[in-house]
């Protein structure tokens, strides 16, 4: 199934892309803390950034890739994450909802990059992409 994954692709583009995430590991879209609520370049970085669900790192881009694994296994690696960071659980299904038809929407290989709410493609993307 197609999900969110952290990627060092494609950085650079912009002068203040990090990434500080595992290579691969899936990402979710966090919230915005209120300094950087109204400017995705903000000196915080979380309304640019993917945030990763195993290293709780950050970074600026994030690639459609091919994981193995079922909506259920998303569900429950969010819902750790999230009670890992205090935050409430029981959203998890709801948000990988989310983040699943957001990954399902763009082809394998394809690199993202958030500006506040808004996701877009990266470039000229996919490359090199996955089997499918």
């Amino acid at each position: 199934m197609r999900m969110l994954v952290a990627t060092a692709w494609a950085q650079g583009q912009r002068a203040n892309d990090f990434h500080h995430c595992v290579e691969g590991e899936l990402v979710w879209i966090g919230p915005v803390c209120s300094a950087d609520e109204r400017d995705p370049d903000g000196a915080c970085g979380c309304g640019r950034a993917f945030a990763g669900m195993h290293s709780h790192l950050a970074t600026t881009t994030a690639r459609v890739g091919n994981v193995a694994l079922s909506a259920a296994d998303v569900v429950v690696a969010l819902a750790g994450c999230l009670e890992q960071q205090g935050w409430n659980p029981r959203v998890a299904p709801a948000l990988a909802d989310e983040m699943l038809t957001l990954a399902a929407s763009y082809p394998v290989g394809t690199v993202l990059e958030r500006r506040l709410d808004r996701i877009s493609a990266r470039g000229r993307w996919p490359v090199t992409p996955e089997p499918v």
